[in-house]
């Protein structure tokens, strides 16, 4: 199942190890989210909403890419890189890469398929909102969260962010608890 953004309902009845018509009922009384191939009677469960439901009800991860969440964390500073890295390091739940530019950053986009991306907006290269604008036009990667990272932030200029398409916000200095918790806000949100 690695990299599958969509799954059928036969995909998830192996990941939760139930009868694909348990998987069908939880769809249509609303209990796990998704939409029907236009035409047709098809499921389609977006994965963000089968980790949401799973976590949701107790179901283990373990049968969804090992359970782990793919982060990519982008910053031309080689020490917040190291730092942010660190954080996930001792986390099984996290398969982390790193990028140290704007190009490299769409370039393991591509290749790594993460979850959530740290986007540092001041890259030497480009814009950080540059990069977050051609991730989400590019439709193989639409479904990713993008959370801008950057050391002169205010909660008023991390909304506006947000209005600009980022998923989240993170001021630096930042603190473990304070990476992880928009990681996982960011990997929770309806895609």
């Amino acid at each position: 199942m690695k990299h599958k953004e969509v799954l059928t309902t036969g995909d998830v009845a192996r990941i939760c190890n139930v009868a694909p018509r348990t998987v069908s009922k939880w769809f249509d009384t609303g209990k796990l989210r998704g939409y029907r191939i236009p035409g047709s009677r098809d499921r389609r469960i977006p994965v963000n909403q089968l980790v949401k439901f799973m976590r949701a009800h107790g179901l283990p991860l373990n049968g969804l890419d090992g359970g782990t969440l793919r982060v990519l964390l982008v910053d031309d500073e080689p020490e917040t890189l190291e730092l942010m890295k660190d954080m996930f390091a001792t986390n099984p739940k996290y398969e982390v890469e790193t990028a140290g530019n704007g190009f490299e950053a769409g370039m393991a986009a591509q290749r790594f398929r993460p979850h959530v991306i740290l986007l540092d907006l001041m890259l030497t290269d480009v814009d950080g909102r540059q990069v977050c604008k051609n991730i989400k036009q590019n439709p193989n990667l639409a479904a990713v969260k993008v959370v801008a990272v950057s050391g002169q932030l205010t909660t008023r200029q991390g909304q506006k962010l947000q209005a600009e398409g980022f998923d989240g916000f993170l001021a630096k200095p930042f603190t473990m608890a304070g990476v992880l918790d928009v990681v996982e806000s960011a990997s929770n949100l309806i895609g």
